[in-house]
């Protein structure tokens, strides 16, 4: 049985995520490599799998504190990058992230905000997107765990396990559904 962290474990948690959010300048220019049009889902791979390029002291993954430190990273920048693959693709600059928010209140600040104009986070959808994140983090085995388990079972850096994972999301199968139904969901609130 897994056993809840104590506060101090929590606290430490999100101060380490909050802490690492950023991601290196040198990535940002990675942004415009890609076509504004490119799927979303491209943009993600290859950013998720250019990490390694930039975070490579903590690669190896016979080493219990490179995959901690290589985890934390991934959970802190995912955020960051998805909203500014989001902000890249409507041309909008991107928006860096703020210690003083929340996880989901950052990443909603990121997509939203814009330099003209003050965002402020609405709490409904902070907590909604909150709930959000923790149903799709709690998803079982699924096609793209799946992936990224068998890229890891062969000693491939986590950046790279993360990119392939994202990959196999992308397929219509599996994250490709999801997209298909929003999709259909607007056409047909547009009628």
């Amino acid at each position: 049985m897994v056993e809840k962290p104590t506060q101090e474990q929590y606290d430490e948690f999100k101060t380490t995520v909050t802490r690492h959010t950023m991601i290196h300048e040198q990535i940002t220019r990675l942004f415009h490599a890609f076509r504004r049009d490119s799927h979303p889902m491209a943009v993600m791979c290859g950013i998720t799998g250019a990490l390694a390029a930039f975070y490579h002291d903590s690669l190896d993954v016979n080493n219990p504190r490179h995959r901690e430190i290589a985890a934390f990273r991934l959970l802190s920048k995912m955020p960051t990058m998805a909203a500014m693959c989001y902000k890249y693709s409507i041309g909008q600059p991107f928006v860096y992230p703020r210690n003083d928010l929340s996880y989901a209140g950052n990443f909603l600040n990121m997509m939203f905000s814009t330099p003209c104009e003050p965002y402020e986070v609405n709490p409904i959808l902070e907590r909604a997107m909150d709930r959000i994140l923790i149903l799709h983090a709690d998803h079982e085995q699924n096609a793209s765990t799946s992936t990224v388990r068998t890229a890891g079972s062969s000693g491939a850096n986590p950046f790279a396990c993360i990119a392939a994972g994202i990959a196999s999301l992308w397929g219509p199968a599996h994250g490709g559904a999801n997209e298909a139904a929003l999709k259909n969901a607007g056409r047909n609130q547009l009628r």
